[in-house]
């Protein structure tokens, strides 16, 4: 299950990382609106956490937009706004929950589980870019009838970099997103697992290459798609 987060309070997004993490949720946490945004046009989610106080666009119009561009992924409204009034705002946008801080976590899941439980009927095992293929039962990274097994770092990274396969992941994003929001990984670690993975894909003769892109990071590139 893979939740989208929006919440411009990195403090309170790292514990909700966390929490939803060990709850075996794959989260990405973006600070803005616009961020919110694109992320939804570029990937699949099966939730969004909304917090209404953001820069540049309000959860408000992030959930309109949402909405108008036939986006019917469930909304859980995460906000310190709490009156009767914003709650049937928030509602009347197109939100199917909503939930007020600071709230009991024990709560929060319980929502989240529930909102999840209305889309979580297929279940993703496999994710594929080009002619890639990573089994997400049992960490085998595969190209044709090569097969390599992944450590459970470079799973992850991979993992992160299929998932958003369409976008320029930061190193930021590959530190919190793989190694946690509170550790103390580096840019070198990221680049430790990037050379890695790539050493992989080569043996595995695959036309997939993870790209540098120069001072923001990383993205996949299909050299039979150009």
């Amino acid at each position: 299950m893979r939740i989208l987060l929006v919440e411009d309070e990195k403090l309170l997004s790292n514990a909700i990382c966390r929490l939803t993490g060990d709850a075996g949720y794959f989260t990405d946490a973006v600070y803005s609106g616009a961020d919110a945004l694109y992320y939804l046009e570029e990937a699949a989610y099966d939730l969004v956490i909304l917090d209404i106080m953001l820069p540049e666009l309000d959860g408000i119009q992030v959930l309109k937009r949402m909405r108008q561009k036939g986006i019917s992924t469930p909304v859980l409204m995460l906000t310190a706004k709490d009156t009767i009034p914003d709650k049937v705002s928030g509602l009347n946008a197109g939100a199917d929950d909503y939930m007020t801080k600071p709230f009991n976590t024990e709560e929060l899941l319980a929502r989240i589980n529930a909102l999840t439980r209305r889309t979580g009927n297929l279940a993703v095992h496999e994710l594929t870019f080009g002619d890639m293929h990573l089994d997400l039962n049992s960490a085998a990274l595969q190209c044709g009838e090569n097969t390599v097994q992944l450590t459970k770092k470079e799973f992850q990274v991979a993992r992160f970099l299929l998932s958003n396969c369409k976008m320029t992941i930061t190193k930021e994003q590959l530190i919190v997103n793989v190694w946690g929001p509170e550790s103390e990984a580096t840019e070198n670690n990221v680049e430790a697992y990037i050379s890695f993975l790539r050493k992989k894909l080569k043996f595995l003769k695959s036309q997939v290459s993870i790209r540098s892109v120069h001072k923001i990071g990383y993205r996949l590139e299909d050299s039979d798609a150009e």
